[in-house]
């Protein structure tokens, strides 16, 4: 018992923190999509210097991939053509 109880407690402590984690990360993103200040510093952090149209497109993509049953490359414009 004496070992069984600190091992519990660890998966249990670990589970939850993950499910905290992922729970924080998509408020983070939530508010992202609608703070394009919050998106252009979270770019320059990584590197990347978005424009005008970049920003709208990025945010466009978040919005699109939050959304269930959402297809990555099924967004307007990404359409096939046949010949």
């Amino acid at each position: 018992m004496s070992i069984a109880l600190p091992i519990i407690t660890l998966v249990v402590g670990l589970i939850g923190g993950f499910f905290i984690g992922v729970y924080y990360l998509r408020k983070q993103m939530t508010n992202m999509q609608n703070d394009p200040e919050m998106l252009q510093k979270v770019a320059k952090q990584m590197g990347y210097n978005l424009n005008g149209k970049q920003m709208q497109r990025a945010q466009q993509m978040m919005k699109t991939q939050g959304q269930p049953g959402a297809r990555p490359g099924a967004a307007k414009g990404n359409k096939r053509r046949s010949k």
